[in-house]
Parts: C-alpha cells; structure tokens; sequence
C-alpha cells in the first residue's frame, strides 16, 4: 500500500474514533427512574424512622 493512502486511511480512521468518543449530552431521566428512586428514597426514609422512646418506670 502506498504510505500516502495508508496515511489518510489512517487519518479517517482517528476522526471517526474521536467522533464516537465526544460525549453525548445528557437524558432526562424518564418517568420510570425518577418514580423507582422516590420509591427507593420514601423506604430508606420509613426504615431510619426514629423510633418514639420508651417511657422510664
């Protein structure tokens, strides 16, 4: 192969690799994973609920 060719071949090659590396921007999260962390974070609140203290005889 001529060194040119190999050379933009491989020029083309490094564009495309650093195209897919840019990074995408971000998703909103959807219905789903907000309504599955709400429910996360009310049965980590129901389960540290403090506890009333006992009365002392």
């Amino acid at each position: 192969m001529h060194p040119d060719i190999h050379l933009a071949l491989h020029h083309a090659r490094a564009a495309e690799l650093r195209a897919e590396t840019r990074p995408r921007p971000a998703r909103r999260p959807d219905l789903r994973m907000r309504l599955g962390w709400t429910l996360v974070e009310v049965g980590l609140k129901l389960a540290t609920r403090p506890r009333p203290a006992a009365a002392a005889h």
